[in-house]
């Protein structure tokens, strides 16, 4: 499994990135790389391919990427009075509460707090910097030339689709990340293209992804014999999930939803009833296992192991927030969520189990006693100043489950909808969904999602693509219209993509 996501062979260090233009998009031919033992043997596709994994760890497991961009923008939170979460020079979980991220990087000239990129704790002017991404497509697109090169002549007809499927998941994989980031971004599937690109409508972006996807996810197998690499390698629920995400952005954005409902609801469908007991929704007992990951409930993770000398950065978890002695060494937690929110996601008298798995009694605490204890795994040490050993869930199960259920409440198939998302309600021991209709029955999906995948990435990239982000409804912190047409909802894209690039261009609210 280390040698899966930790290679140590040339390629990572001289397929270096500086920028999306021309430096960053000039590639040394392969064969330059490693000599022409290169590409000889299945366990050269095999590390290269690990590779790839590994960089998309590098992109976000560094710095505070999932927590920043998907769980605290425009989310119910608050810092907690007497943690140490953030101080008079450094507010960053206020500013993101509240998109203000003009303010958040004006903090790194404050005199008694400047500092920069060398001396960046929670990495955000690295979160601003997408050179890992398109290290990844890079290096997906070289392995996808090389598979219909030379692949031919080393693996057997099988091992080739597979790992093309690999290396089309992973291209994709780093554009919907991107996307969701940045809005528009160059976009390119030649493996030495070196041609300065302009910024590519997002929209037109997530289409291609689908169509490449569609061509080869089913060249990926429903899971693995090895438990070790279990929703650590893509499986092909693992594409479906991610090409569901993709038709829902596209619907989100679109004037014509409907082929992308019916395409989100179609996957749906088949990872439910088609995937030959791969994939399940586990007891709530059994979270700590969901969570340190390779489970049936997983999808896609990225892994961690303590007894591997595999650990994330500190800030880069949800679970470092959300904890406190004696599970960690502070005191007090550094957030805690809005009462009113909790109270709408688990109304107090209704039976929920995710309340006393996920929570303990302070749960709507506001002094910074609260805890979400979704994360605290068994292998975490008592006291020490680490996260918990788990896998950062990319995917899971009930995700695509949900999907499929907002899927088909927008195409107005209500009883179908309602079928599909009591499967989450009832593996949680709450009241299933019954005379919920119409925006009733959406807005229960929309909570479920909220509910259930708290912490994992999630909350404010469905209030983009929904366009809720824009109603006080949903957010306590909504953006103006104004904001969300001019590209509020992206993060600034930091100056080094402009390099030996004349083509490119700002996001034009953070300009």
């Amino acid at each position: 499994m280390k040698r899966l996501l930790y290679i140590g062979f040339t390629l990572i260090t001289t397929l270096f990135v500086t920028s999306c233009g021309k430096d960053f998009l000039n590639v040394t031919p392969i064969d330059n790389l490693s000599g022409n033992n290169y590409w000889k043997t299945k366990a050269d596709f095999e590390q290269f391919t690990g590779g790839i994994y590994s960089t998309f760890r590098e992109a976000t497991m560094r710095q505070i990427f999932f927590p920043a961009t998907g769980d605290f923008r425009c989310a119910p939170i608050n810092r907690a009075p007497g943690s140490n979460g953030a101080g008079a020079t450094f507010n960053h979980l206020t500013y993101l509460k509240f998109n203000d991220l003009k303010s958040l990087f004006a903090q790194y000239y404050k005199p008694e707090r400047a500092f920069g990129e060398n001396n960046d704790y929670f990495g955000f002017q690295q979160v601003r910097k997408w050179n890992n991404f398109f290290l990844m497509v890079q290096k997906a697109n070289i392995l996808y030339y090389q598979l219909e090169n030379v692949g031919s002549g080393i693996l057997s007809e099988a091992d080739i689709k597979k790992y093309k499927a690999e290396a089309v998941f992973l291209r994709n994989l780093a554009y919907f990340f991107m996307v969701r980031v940045w809005g528009d971004v160059p976009y390119y599937t030649q493996a030495f293209h070196s041609t300065p690109s302009p910024r590519v409508n997002f929209v037109e972006v997530l289409q291609k992804g689908i169509a490449d996807m569609s061509a080869h996810y089913k060249d990926l197998p429903w899971t693995y014999e090895d438990q070790s690499i279990v929703a650590i390698r893509a499986m092909r629920g693992s594409a479906i999930a991610l090409m569901m995400h993709m038709n829902m952005w596209v619907a989100g954005f679109s004037s014509n939803k409907t082929p992308f409902y019916e395409a989100t609801a179609a996957l749906g469908k088949e990872i439910m009833e088609e995937n030959g007991g791969a994939y399940t929704l586990l007891p709530l007992e059994r979270t700590k296992e969901i969570f340190k990951g390779r489970t049936k409930e997983g999808l896609f993770e990225i892994a961690q192991n303590f007894n591997y000398g595999e650990s994330f950065h500190l800030s880069s978890t949800f679970s470092d927030y959300v904890l406190r002695a004696p599970n960690k060494v502070v005191t007090r937690s550094y957030i805690y969520y809005s009462s009113k929110f909790l109270e709408k996601l688990y109304p107090p008298g209704e039976r929920d189990l995710r309340k006393s798995y996920w929570f303990d009694e302070f749960m709507y605490n506001t002094e910074g006693q609260f805890q979400m204890l979704k994360f605290v795994n068994v292998f975490m040490e008592e006291g020490e100043d680490n996260n918990p050993d788990d896998n950062q869930v990319v995917f899971r199960y009930n995700d695509a489950i949900m999907l499929r259920a907002e899927a088909l409440a927008e195409l107005e198939r209500d009883g179908e909808a309602k079928l599909v998302i009591n499967e989450v309600r009832r593996r949680a021991g709450a009241k299933e969904a019954a005379s919920e209709n119409g925006k009733d029955l959406k807005d229960l999906i929309w909570y479920e999602r909220a509910r259930e995948l708290m912490g994992e990435g999630h909350w404010y990239y469905d209030l983009v693509r929904t366009k809720k982000v824009i109603n006080a409804e949903y957010t306590e912190a909504p953006m103006s219209v104004d904001a969300f047409n001019r590209g509020g909802w992206t993060w600034p894209i930091d100056q080094s993509a402009f390099a030996n690039n004349p083509f490119m261009t700002y996001n034009a609210y953070w300009n």
